[in-house]
């Protein structure tokens, strides 16, 4: 979509080990405008169709999912590491490149049937949006869309999140 985007994305090499080109977006959320058009382009996207509630990944996924939710005025989830949410939750694992990871959602964050809005800053190999998913339709509710600010298109993650609706901003 807005590869103009990407000129408030600071790349550095070599982070956090040799061989990565870390995407940081502190220097795209930094500058007013470069956030307030991410915030615009993601907003367009769902005009015609707006969520019943946004649920953002832990941690980047809140910033841009508090600001979606406040735009389409509805409630935000948290998608939270595992041990990290005070009431009763629902969790799922998932692969890392070595290893596995958890993640969980209250168990009442979204009502029966609400269409959901995930969100997060950036898709890589797509394990994390789909676990993620994967909890809220356990949680009783379905996914609208599962959006992302940039996506490494070389890590094919999309491949992962078949059946659902992607939308990216940014490919790199």
């Amino acid at each position: 979509m807005s590869q103009e985007l990407l000129a408030y994305i600071r790349v550095i090499e070599d982070f956090p080990k040799p061989g990565i080109s870390f995407k940081d977006i502190t220097t795209l959320i930094g500058h007013p405008e470069g956030f307030r058009k991410t915030l615009d382009e993601l907003e367009e996207l769902h005009r015609g169709d707006p969520p019943d509630a946004v649920a953002g990944i832990e941690s980047r996924g809140f910033i841009f999912g508090a600001a979606l939710a406040d735009r389409f005025g509805c409630g935000l989830a948290l998608i939270r590491k595992a041990g990290k949410l005070p009431a009763a939750t629902y969790s799922a694992t998932y692969e890392l490149e070595y290893g596995t990871a958890a993640i969980e959602v209250h168990r009442d964050a979204f009502e029966p049937g609400q269409r959901v809005l995930l969100v997060d800053d950036l898709l890589a190999t797509g394990g994390t949006a789909r676990a993620a998913a994967g909890l809220i339709e356990k949680a009783g509710a379905r996914v609208l869309a599962v959006d992302f600010v940039i996506e490494l298109d070389f890590l094919k993650g999309r491949e992962k999140l078949n059946g659902y609706r992607v939308n990216t901003l940014i490919h790199a």
